[in-house]
């Protein structure tokens, strides 16, 4: 009988036990062919060459005994298997929740090829390893906007004051580039503060993180949103009337509230957005579309103080809902496909930063299959 073909790809790059695991658990469903992204393919993603050279990891993958063969991908980006993919002709599409998208579950049902989702379960007795846990040079957070985003740009908050909600986020995984987890700002806190956000005054220190990332002479300045969900731990509540900084910043560092939210927000990549888009092309703001967008702010930052989760998934969405009547540009056609594919598991949804890819961030009453769970800086931490 013929063995079945399994195909997985990835960076795996510091190989380490957590990546033996996966690819023994792969190997269960038959032979293993594993696809890795180049070099150039891993600076697109995560803005940064490997450790290990894309011909290191290939030598080092095809010595192990659960895989058959291995191959370095051609393409480029998320999908960038799609060649291989087509030569090898797998029975089965294995990957892990980090490496789970909407996209590649869709290509799977067109081509008829199973698709798998395995948990990240270390071996028996063994530690939970991740290639982020290993380089771990930095624990600078990276930060997501719950609520309200756009609200901290002065163009938008001079036609009605509102507030932005944000958090921030553990680098317990490493987020792709272009993906709205304010990497871009996240960068210029690195330059600052090499291994984490020093102490001291929070808030100070998130001025001097704007001001570095928007020095004299910039036109198109990065909201104080980024800055601000970076360096203060927790959920926040940032309240713009038309100016770059904020006139009021309500912390919530109360553990249910934060533990709450840990475990009903999901992550499901979506890939980067393009070099070139623009989401401002077309905007559409006026006065009643700007309250539209505050109110559910409002009712979302309600909702989570009271953790009523189906008032919070309702204006998660509805916020998400009004930075799309905003900015149409946000959610074309792809990001419509991969909520609908989660729609019914889920109370409400919306794109991690200005859409054209990133993250689709899902609340749900629930653990949904394949998405990915994050941690929320505390105070006190890093």
């Amino acid at each position: 009988m013929r063995r079945k073909k399994v195909f997985v790809s990835g960076c795996f790059d510091l190989l380490h036990s957590g990546h033996v695991c996966f690819l023994e658990q792969a190997a269960a469903y038959g032979d293993v062919c594993v696809g890795i992204g180049s070099d150039r393919t891993i600076k697109e993603l995560k803005g940064r060459y490997p450790v290990n050279t894309q011909e290191e990891r290939k030598y080092m993958l095809e010595a192990l005994r659960h895989v058959k063969a291995c191959f370095i991908n051609q393409g480029s980006g998320i999908m960038d298997f799609l060649e291989e993919l087509d030569r090898i002709s797998p029975d089965y599409f294995v990957v892990n929740e980090e490496g789970n998208t909407p996209a590649k579950l869709q290509l799977c049902r067109r081509l008829g090829i199973q698709y798998v989702v395995l948990k990240r379960t270390p071996r028996t007795n063994l530690p939970a390893r991740s290639t982020t846990s290993l380089r771990r040079e930095c624990g600078i957070p990276y930060r997501l906007d719950l609520a309200g985003g756009w609200l901290d740009q002065p163009f938008v908050s001079k036609h009605g004051a509102g507030s932005v909600l944000v958090i921030s986020v553990e680098p317990s995984i490493e987020f792709n580039e272009r993906s709205g987890m304010a990497s871009s700002t996240r960068r210029r806190a690195i330059e600052l503060w090499p291994t984490d956000i020093p102490g001291g005054d929070r808030e100070k220190l998130a001025k001097m993180l704007f001001c570095y990332e928007n020095p004299p002479g910039t036109r198109e300045f990065s909201g104080s949103q980024d800055a601000l969900g970076i360096v203060l731990p927790g959920l926040n509540r940032l309240d713009y009337h038309g100016g770059y900084w904020p006139t009021r910043i309500t912390p919530v560092d109360d553990e249910e509230i934060l533990r709450w939210l840990e475990e009903h927000l999901h992550w499901v990549p979506l890939g980067p957005r393009q070099s070139g888009f623009q989401v401002l092309k077309g905007a559409r703001i006026t006065p009643a579309k700007v309250r539209a967008l505050a109110s559910a702010a409002d009712h979302c930052w309600d909702a989570i103080l009271k953790r009523d989760l189906v008032e919070f998934g309702r204006r998660f969405r509805e916020s998400f809902e009004a930075q799309v009547s905003l900015f149409p540009k946000m959610a074309d056609q792809n990001v419509r496909s991969a909520i609908a594919l989660y729609a019914e598991k889920s109370l409400g949804w919306k794109l991690s930063g200005a859409g054209g890819g990133g993250y689709l961030v899902l609340v749900g009453r629930h653990d949904i299959r394949g998405a990915i769970k994050i941690k929320i800086r505390r105070k006190g931490q890093g």
